[in-house]
C-alpha cells in the first residue's frame, strides 16, 4: 500500500511539472459567408487580414473559406504573418499544404470550402498581426478566392487597397498552467529517470 501511494505521488509530481497543452482557436474572424464575394489569392494577388492575440501564443495553423471552381482541389498556398500588411517584420513565411472539407456550391457556381493547414509553431506575443495569403496552387491551375465575410478584421488587397475582411480562423497551442518556465524535453527525461530511480529505491526498501 505504501508503494502504491508513493507511486501515485510520483505520478502527480511528474504531471504537474509538464504544462498542459491544448489545441485551440486563437482568433476567429467569423463564419464563412460564401454568397457575397471572394478575393483572388494567386496570379500575383495578395490578400492581408489582421488578427489579434490576447496573450503569448504558439500559432500553428489556420483555416479559411475558399471559393474554388467545381472539382478543383486547393493543394497549397504561401502563408505569411507580418507586422504590417504585406510586409514589415516577418514572423512566418512558408508554403502550407491544405486539406478541404464541407464544400457546397453557391449561387455563382463555385464550390465554397473550408480549407485547413498547419505549420511549425510560431511563438508570438500578445498583439495585432497581419495574415497574408498568396500563391495558392490548385490541381488545375485555376484562380482561388478567399471568402469575404466582412468580419471584425481590417483587410487589404495589394492591387486595390482596403477591402472588407475575410473568413478565417487562427489555430495554435496554448498553455493552461501558471508555470512561468516550461521544462525542456531533456529536463523532463532527467526528471523521469530520477523518479524511476527513486521508485526502485523505494521498492528495495519495502521488499
Amino acid at each position: 500500500m505504501k508503494l502504491r501511494i508513493a507511486s501515485l505521488a510520483i505520478l502527480v509530481v511528474t504531471l504537474a511539472a509538464i504544462p498542459a497543452l491544448a489545441q485551440q482557436v486563437l482568433y476567429d474572424n467569423g463564419p464563412i459567408n460564401g454568397t457575397t464575394d471572394g478575393w483572388t489569392i494567386n496570379f500575383g494577388f495578395v490578400v492581408s487580414d489582421t488578427f489579434t492575440l490576447d496573450g503569448p501564443s504558439q500559432v500553428a495553423g489556420l483555416s479559411f473559406g475558399a471559393w474554388l471552381f467545381p472539382g478543383d482541389i486547393l493543394q497549397s498556398a504561401e502563408v505569411s504573418i507580418t507586422s504590417e500588411e504585406f510586409g514589415g517584420t516577418s514572423y512566418f513565411d512558408g508554403v502550407v499544404n491544405f486539406s478541404q472539407s464541407g464544400c457546397s456550391e453557391n449561387q455563382y457556381g463555385y464550390d465554397v470550402c473550408t480549407v485547413t493547414g498547419s505549420f511549425a509553431p510560431v511563438n508570438l506575443n500578445a498583439g495585432s498581426y497581419w495574415l497574408n495569403l498568396q500563391n495558392a496552387v490548385v490541381n488545375t491551375g485555376d484562380p482561388v478566392y478567399w471568402d469575404e465575410n466582412n468580419g471584425p478584421s481590417s483587410a487589404s488587397e495589394n492591387s486595390v487597397g482596403t477591402i472588407p475582411s475575410e473568413a478565417f480562423t487562427i489555430l495554435g497551442t496554448g498553455t493552461t498552467t501558471t508555470t512561468t518556465t516550461t521544462p525542456e524535453p531533456s529536463s523532463i527525461l532527467l526528471l523521469g529517470s530520477g523518479l524511476l530511480g527513486l521508485g526502485g529505491l523505494l521498492r528495495r526498501k519495502l521488499f
